[in-house]
């Protein structure tokens, strides 16, 4: 059995606010370590639990945050971008399953640092459904015909993911209590409660089906303000909704749509604001 792991940094144990997450702040390399220790008790559990491979995605900010001196020896590891699949890079279709790790709530959700890929998005939508990176990422998993098993995060990253896919297992490692403030487990505790939950949803694998994407999906995306939506529109393909700050982008399959957002997005972060 192969597992594939995309692992963020806002929804690790503990992180409350962007001291935690921002390379250039104090609390960063705190966190490098106990995300790097996050990780390897999921992986540490897969192998225990049938799991012949373990790869690991590092999908936060520039991607090279996880200790790979630190990390467990038998896990492969993805670091540094830039990724052509970004948080989903080397996820295909002979992997049995997937899972999200340190995951948040989408742009404009209550939830701890919420947002989708940048500040500057409002919302994402396939074909006029909300989602933030946890279902765009699922959805290019289900693309390759993988499951989403797992997420572990914050509270309200684990009601998006219950509301996004059937049957999933979610451990939940701390609690919101404002968009900067949580409630969190000790990570000793948070540890014993993700080695449980990925035992679980291993075992319960057979019972979650892939999200599978529509055909032909529609890309919109909604930005803060219109100097980045006219940005993100200079991308051949692409329309303004007159009057919106909605960027349009017709695809011929999520994959295309996945790399469009992407793109559209590190253009829209040209934006200045003087």
């Amino acid at each position: 059995m192969k597992l594939y792991t995309s692992v963020d940094m806002e929804g690790i144990t503990g992180l409350p606010d962007q001291t935690f997450i921002d390379s250039s702040m104090h609390n960063y390399e705190r966190a490098r370590k106990i995300m790097t220790d996050e990780i390897n008790v999921v992986v540490t559990e897969a192998f225990k639990n049938g799991c012949k491979e373990v790869l690991v995605n590092d999908s936060h900010s520039k991607m090279n945050n996880i200790l790979i001196d630190q990390l467990h020896e038998d896990a492969q590891l993805i670091t540094g971008s830039v990724k052509p699949l970004s948080m989903i890079q080397g996820l295909e279709e002979s992997f049995d399953g997937a899972m999200f790790i340190g995951y948040h709530a989408r742009a404009g959700q209550f939830g701890v640092m919420s947002h989708s890929m940048i500040h500057a998005v409002r919302n994402f939508y396939i074909n006029d459904q909300p989602i933030g990176e946890m279902g765009f990422n699922a959805y290019v998993a289900g693309y390759f015909g993988v499951p989403l098993l797992m997420v572990a995060g914050d509270d309200q990253a684990a009601k998006e993911a219950e509301a996004l896919v059937p049957n999933i297992t979610t451990a939940t490692v701390k609690q919101t209590i404002s968009r900067s403030c949580v409630k969190s487990l000790s990570p000793k505790k948070a540890h014993a409660l993700l080695a449980e939950k990925v035992k679980d949803a291993l075992a319960n694998r057979d019972k979650v089906d892939p999200l599978i994407p529509p055909k032909d999906p529609t890309l919109k995306i909604e930005f803060n303000n219109y100097g980045q939506a006219e940005w993100a529109s200079l991308m051949p393909g692409t329309k303004l909704e007159e009057g919106t700050t909605v960027v349009c982008f017709e695809a011929k399959d999520i994959i295309e749509a996945y790399k469009a957002m992407l793109v559209m997005t590190e253009l829209a972060m040209h934006t200045t604001f003087s």
